[in-house]
């Protein structure tokens, strides 16, 4: 391609064949079960629901079981988005964009935490048979 690798290309730094360093999650799935909502202490609003995705498949040795299925956690703040995952049904097929989040909080049983995507787009792209 001719193209001429300098100092910062050698480090992995700036270099037209890296990509940039960026958190982007997409995901196709089923829908477990129909958004919920919740309100925060703060008054925010957020949507939540569930994506169940299958796993690529993978060679395991004969009579060992393996997860073939992953259950993800959604989040949205966004309202038009809110009033969109409100209209879908457990089983549909859904498309998210969005991004990896570990969440933060205080339970009875000290601090606590978990991971979600928090969805900046997302959509029905099959409703449940």
């Amino acid at each position: 391609m001719g193209l001429k690798a300098t100092a910062a290309d050698q480090r992995g730094v700036g270099s037209a064949t890296t990509a940039d360093p960026r958190n982007e999650v997409r995901l196709v799935g089923r829908l477990a079960a129909p958004a919920q909502e919740r309100t925060l202490p703060s008054g925010e609003v957020l949507s939540l629901w569930r994506v169940v995705v299958a796993r690529p498949p993978t060679p395991v040795p004969e009579g060992v079981r393996v997860q073939t299925v992953d259950t993800l956690e959604c989040v949205t703040r966004r309202p038009g988005l809110r009033r969109t995952a409100a209209a879908w049904a457990a089983g549909d097929v859904i498309e998210v964009e969005g991004s990896l989040r570990r969440r933060f909080w205080r339970s009875p049983g000290g601090p606590a935490s978990r991971y979600e995507v928090e969805a900046v787009r997302a959509k029905r792209v099959a409703k449940a048979p």
